[in-house]
């Protein structure tokens, strides 16, 4: 592997400052050791080696084995939970979403990641929002657009903390000693909070930046989510006018993919090179992993998201054993190795039949790159082949001919080994692995101007003007090939399922359900895909009590669009080890009872539904 020393120089002094890092007690730092923050944090640079460490923390959301981001997507109507070989993985809500469950474990779920680590970013942008009046810079714009890029991180935690899990603690201080005594502030105030900060971030970070650094627009992005949060929609579409014109989408082919066949727009858009590529105009905000560099991560889409098809489950119909990572050693034919066509996946990802065919019209989405009616872009199990060794060296008829579902194939594997999916989206070559391909080094788009436009669109359906929603919804789907819709076409269904079509593995995709269900609830606007409903903040997660699992549709946003759309949820599907469940309090997400216990002399609230709820105050507003 390439070494770069000035890599592991950087690395090394990153190290250092996650020295600050919380210990199991929640958000009790570590000694300092040889850290000295007055030292490091005395200029410019040194203060972005401090959000460095914020950016490093943005990246662990989206890498690795059972990375947080899948959580947020399974939380949602997109896919669920595929792991059928075991009880624990969050497929029963009502069981694994209790506040002294496990929630930060590979084989159960990553809800309390979201809360540990989101206040562990909280900590280093605090670190140099306190101190940026003790550093030297060059000039008042250098020290703002520092200023302003704390201030992007500390927002970007509290946005995401306060969808999940409501009503937070607020820390806007640096924490120097072990606390105690932290309370539960208003949702609605940090947010408002958040939105100054992030007009001041808008003004003065500059929009040139190294890849993987803020920039304007990303800061761009962030206030527009908050001010759609905030039902402020005018000031988003005036952020996103200016984000767009200034990236505008990718719409000619631009990688050196280009040449290759079987490849569209869309392969080159999500590949490894269009996400180095500086010329790639589409790119708001990227999390870094560079290829072949020292202290770079996996981020293992494949294995996430790709069926678990070596799982034994595929047979040939004759019952013989299907498939194997490795080829016959005498195989010429190198399509046939399913490892590194696909990546070897375990179906941890699965996919709904709402995102892998619903959504997928023959007559709106016919030519649509991104969906499932694209042979280049999408996967079905039936576009694979039989390839185990053994059917070979047996002459086996059934030898490279595509899979054909088993007539018997158990319900534990037809969730976690029989679906489609976005083969052109968690497609990363893996060339340092030897053995199993799980998706490699790449960076991964955080934000994209594809997004902006979607939120345009929405800020338009807000604003009961559908005619321009279509406008913006049309520069996103005539790009990919699909055909354009009209005012009459657009409601909140139409602009979720073009999210889902878009940022599919991108986008916080539970987050955005829980914003439209506090914006329904916030402005009572009607909700026409659920027969004008009407939506009311003040039972937004429904009528509360200890171990309340209601599941009643007209209480809010979120649970309505899930029950409705997923097919796992609204058909009771069990296998052996878990039902299916989910109820209307899972809107928000439990808080770690181990924060709540530890914090001895305050009071964190515990949300609606879930045991401890009987003990909360009224939060605190942020002033």
């Amino acid at each position: 592997m390439k070494r770069i020393l000035l890599i592991k120089i950087f690395l090394l002094s990153i190290t250092t400052l996650l020295l600050v890092a919380c210990n199991k007690e929640w958000l009790k730092p570590k000694p300092l050791s040889f850290y000295e923050p007055g030292v490091a944090l005395s200029d410019a640079q040194g203060m972005y080696s401090a959000i460095t460490a914020c950016e490093r923390n943005m990246r662990h959301e989206y890498f690795g084995d059972a990375a947080p981001a899948i959580t947020e997507i399974i939380q949602s109507e997109v896919a669920v939970e595929g792991t059928t070989d075991k009880a624990g993985p969050q497929m029963n809500m009502d069981i694994s979403l209790l506040p002294d469950a496990q929630l930060n474990h590979n084989d159960y779920t990553k809800v309390g990641w979201y809360w540990y680590e989101g206040y562990k970013g909280i900590k280093y942008a605090n670190l140099v929002i306190a101190r940026i009046n003790d550093a030297t810079f060059k000039d008042e714009n250098e020290k703002n657009a520092v200023l302003g890029a704390a201030y992007f991180h500390r927002a970007y935690r509290y946005f995401k903390l306060t969808h999940q899990f409501g009503d937070v603690p607020y820390i806007a201080d640096e924490i120097n000693e072990p606390k105690y005594d932290f309370y539960s502030y208003d949702r609605w105030s940090i947010l408002e909070q958040m939105k100054k900060d992030m007009e001041f971030a808008y003004q003065w970070v500059p929009e040139k930046v190294d890849r993987g650094r803020t920039s304007k627009s990303a800061c761009g992005v962030l206030l527009m989510k908050i001010c759609m949060s905030l039902a402020d929609f005018d000031r988003a579409i005036a952020i996103g006018k200016e984000i767009v014109a200034l990236h505008p989408l990718m719409k000619n082919r631009f990688t050196v993919n280009a040449t290759k066949p079987n490849t569209n727009l869309m392969f080159d858009l999500h590949s490894v090179e269009a996400k180095l590529d500086m010329s790639n105009t589409e790119g708001l905000m990227y999390v870094v992993s560079y290829p072949l560099v020292d202290g770079s991560d996996r981020i293992q889409t494949m294995r996430n998201a790709v069926p678990f098809w070596n799982s034994g489950a595929i047979i040939t119909p004759d019952g013989r054993t299907g498939t194997s990572v490795d080829l016959a050693a005498n195989e010429t034919d190198l399509s046939l190795n399913l490892n590194k066509a696909y990546g070897r996946g375990i179906g941890r990802l699965r996919s709904t039949w709402y995102f892998t065919n619903e959504i997928w019209r023959a007559d709106k989405e016919a030519n649509d790159t991104r969906g499932i009616l694209n042979k280049d872009s999408w996967r079905k199990m039936t576009d694979l082949r039989y390839n185990h060794p053994s059917l070979k060296s047996g002459n086996n008829q059934w030898y490279a001919k595509n899979f054909v579902k088993p007539a018997a194939m158990s319900v534990e594997d037809t969730i976690r080994a029989w679906y489609s999916w976005p083969h052109y989206k968690v497609f990363v070559p893996d060339p340092t692995q030897s053995g199993n391909w799980a998706g490699g080094e790449t960076p991964w788009y955080i934000y994209r101007s594809a997004e902006v436009y979607l939120m345009l669109a929405e800020c338009y359906y807000w604003k009961n003007d559908p005619a321009q929603a279509a406008i913006n919804l049309n520069e996103v789907r005539t790009r990919a090939g699909a055909s354009p819709l009209t005012a009459s076409d657009v409601n909140i269904g139409e602009i979720l399922d073009e999210r889902a079509r878009e940022l599919y593995y991108e986008e916080n995709r539970h987050i955005e359900l829980v914003r439209i269900a506090y914006i329904y609830a916030k402005t009572k606007k009607p909700c026409e895909i659920f027969g004008g409903r009407v939506y009311q903040l003040e039972n937004i997660s429904g009528p509360g009590g200890t171990n309340s699992n209601v599941k009643q549709m007209g209480i809010n946003f979120w649970y309505d669009r899930v029950v409705s759309k997923s097919n796992f949820y609204n058909k009771g599907l069990k296998h052996r080890w878990a039902e299916y469940k989910v109820s209307v309090h899972h809107l928000l997400w439990p808080v770690p009872a181990n924060a709540i216990n530890t914090n001895l002399k305050g009071v964190i609230n515990q949300n609606i539904g879930y045991p401890g709820a009987e003990k909360n105050v009224t939060p605190l507003k942020v002033e």
